[in-house]
């Protein structure tokens, strides 16, 4: 549970200083009251210090960064992302950020609510695919016209977001244009990925995994548990996350569990055994050995060495990459 103190404002965000490992972003719109937020790095550069901009933050929002000009090394769940003119982060509640420089590149930010994208009850058949943003990865590549397509698209909603129009019709007109551009996003990673997820089973069963994933990973720590939710067998399932990301089933969850616990130790004080415990195993010792499997260092060593130390953590992620 994050304690609140002193709240500084970012952007769209406030971030709640307090007595963690880890401060947590949440959604604060400066402005108008709109659910998205569209603003440039540089504008948040000269309203912030360099130390706030390079701290770690924990998100309570999605985040889109597209980086149009210059080069850094962001980092992103604990590990470093190279980004160039063209490259496009995707960052999803619960993750752990830093944007690893405050020089040298500059970049869109669209942040926005979960809750501004359509409900699945509220949502047509032909904008389902973008409300889990399942199908994008953490980063995408873009080509010169694709990242000149996406420039646009965003460059339009920052100025619609300053409309004089009447709030109802500007969140309506911001919500459809949030959902083009996730969408514009997906067909270019299929593309990119030369597949066509509406007729690939298995990507479409990997999609259905991932989101229980998501809901049960305290709780269900084998292939089975999911095999069965889902209605296939075991091979099947792990021949769905083969096609999808080259790793088993297996390796999928432990890497899940895996990354929720480390978020938990940089971004808590909770003692161990109860990560342990909330991360469904009965014993804190299990718990230890299978996280020195996953992270090959121990929750105490990677919470010692993870505390705020981000020039460390982005050489150390390199040589782990």
């Amino acid at each position: 549970m994050i304690i609140i103190g002193q709240m500084v404002g970012i952007g769209g965000t406030q971030i709640a200083k307090s007595r963690t490992k880890l401060d947590q972003l949440n959604y604060r719109p400066s402005g108008r009251d709109l659910d998205v937020e569209i603003f440039h790095f540089s504008d948040l550069r000269r309203r912030v210090s360099s130390e706030q901009i390079l701290a770690l933050y924990r998100y309570s929002f999605h985040t889109l960064i597209c980086v149009t000009e210059g080069a850094v090394t962001q980092v992103v769940d604990f590990q470093p992302v190279s980004c160039s003119a063209g490259s496009l982060l995707v960052l999803r509640p619960g993750q752990v950020h830093s944007f690893g420089s405050d020089e040298g590149w500059d970049g869109w930010m669209v942040l926005f609510r979960a809750e501004f994208l359509p409900s699945e009850t509220q949502a047509t058949a032909d904008l389902l695919p973008v409300l889990g943003l399942d199908r994008l990865p953490d980063h995408l590549s873009l080509s010169t016209a694709d990242f000149a397509a996406v420039n646009e698209a965003i460059a339009r909603m920052q100025q619609d977001a300053t409309s004089a129009a009447p709030s109802k019709d500007l969140h309506a007109l911001l919500r459809y244009e949030l959902c083009v551009l996730l969408l514009r996003l997906a067909i270019l990673q299929d593309q990119h990925l030369d597949v066509d997820v509406t007729r690939s089973p298995r990507l479409q069963r990997y999609g259905r995994f991932r989101r229980l994933l998501e809901q049960n990973y305290a709780g269900w720590h084998q292939v089975s548990d999911y095999a069965a939710a889902l209605g296939c067998t075991e091979k099947s399932l792990t021949r769905a996350a083969l096609e999808a990301t080259g790793q088993s089933a297996k390796s999928v969850i432990a890497a899940r569990i895996a990354l929720e616990a480390k978020r938990l130790l940089v971004h808590t004080d909770r003692p161990i055994y109860l990560i342990a415990e909330g991360l469904g195993f009965e014993e804190a010792t299990n718990f230890a050995k299978f996280f020195k499997r996953e992270a090959q260092l121990t929750p105490i060593a990677f919470r010692r060495r993870s505390k705020f130390d981000l020039g460390g953590l982005l050489k150390r992620s390199a040589v782990c990459a």
